[in-house]
C-alpha cells in the first residue's frame, strides 16, 4: 500500500524553526519527484517546494525562497522540509506528495499525505 506519512509540525514562535518529514512506503521514493504544499483555512492549496527524483534539483516558492531547504535521503526513503525564520503566514496544512516530474500545482500529483499542522504565533 503506497503511503505518505508527513511528521514534525507544530506551534513555533516568529522567527523559530521546524523540520517536516514526509516518510514513504509500499513504494521507493527515489522513483517520484516530491513536492511540499501548504493550505491556510480559506485559501486554495499552493506549491511551496519539490525536488526531484532524477538530478536532485530543488524548486522554491518566491515566498519561502532564502528561508526553506528541501533535501532528501533515500536510503531512509524520506524527504524533509527544513523551515527557518518562519513567519505567521506561514501557518497552514503542510503536505507533501509524489509525482513523476516536479509541479507547482497539486493536479499532477499521484499520492499525498494526511498533512501536519504548522502554527506560527507568539
Amino acid at each position: 500500500q503506497v503511503q505518505l506519512v508527513e511528521s514534525g509540525g507544530g506551534l513555533v514562535q516568529p522567527g523559530g524553526s521546524l523540520r517536516l518529514s514526509c516518510a514513504a512506503s509500499g513504494f521507493t521514493l527515489d522513483d517520484y519527484a516530491i513536492g511540499w504544499f501548504r493550505q491556510a483555512p480559506g485559501k486554495e492549496r499552493e506549491g511551496v517546494s519539490c525536488i526531484s527524483s532524477s538530478d536532485g534539483s530543488t524548486y522554491y516558492a518566491d515566498s519561502v525562497k532564502g528561508r526553506f531547504t528541501i533535501s532528501r535521503d533515500n536510503a531512509k526513503n524520506t524527504v524533509y522540509l527544513q523551515m527557518n525564520s518562519l513567519k505567521p503566514e506561514d501557518t497552514a496544512v503542510y503536505y507533501c506528495a509524489a509525482v513523476s516530474y516536479c509541479s507547482g500545482y497539486p493536479r499532477p500529483y499521484d499520492y499525498w499525505g494526511q498533512g501536519t499542522q504548522v502554527t506560527v504565533s507568539s
